[in-house]
């Protein structure tokens, strides 16, 4: 039992260096959560998490500011594997139309952990996105959102997406959401991960 616990505290430290790291853009210790075959995926984003850093300092330069927030996690352990789900929220400031606007979005972080020559390490994350909004920064301004493109999103992160498309970014449209067949899909993966199956 003592050796589940450490694990567990171990996987939770790098769930939480991962949030901090990421937005501090503290790249070098980023690197160190991840396996070197990692992989990262997003809305705005899918491949390696080299290919991330990269891709974060480039809308950084563009001004692209996403910032990220935990709650309680829940962490199963197999053997060598395990699968962390974290609460948290993203949360994105950025121009929509000319009004200066802030999107929040709500879920989970659904991580796949190996421990390699005795060293946990991240794999696969895979966010679930159960809830968004979107404000303006002024609440005097008028936004008036053009609801085909909203329409094109999923529930679950409609917002985040919409505001994220109109800054230029191909926004991935089936991520996992609150319920649905991805998050069933996503479920099953786990679970033959746990089993010492290949993802």
């Amino acid at each position: 039992m003592a050796d589940i616990i450490d694990d567990k505290l171990a996987i939770r430290e790098l769930v939480e260096n991962w949030a901090v790291w990421r937005d501090a853009r503290l790249w070098d210790r980023f690197r160190t959560v991840w396996h070197v075959d990692g992989r990262m995926m997003a809305t705005w984003f899918q491949g390696t998490f080299e290919e991330f850093i990269r891709v974060n300092d480039e809308s950084w330069a563009r001004g692209v500011r996403i910032l990220h927030f935990l709650g309680g996690s829940s962490v199963d352990v197999a053997a060598e594997r395990a699968i962390a789900q974290t609460k948290m929220t993203i949360s994105q400031r950025a121009p929509v139309d000319g009004v200066m606007c802030d999107v929040v979005c709500t879920g989970r972080f659904y991580d796949f952990f190996e421990r390699r020559a005795g060293r946990w390490g991240l794999v696969l994350r895979q966010p679930i996105y159960e809830k968004d909004r979107l404000d303006a920064v002024d609440p005097s301004a008028k936004l008036v959102l053009d609801h085909a493109l909203l329409g094109r999103f999923p529930e679950g992160y409609r917002h985040l997406a919409y505001l994220q498309s109109k800054i230029g970014y191909k926004v991935k449209p089936d991520m996992p959401g609150i319920d649905g067949p991805e998050l069933d899909a996503l479920y099953a993966c786990g679970a033959r991960w746990l089993r010492g199956e290949a993802l």
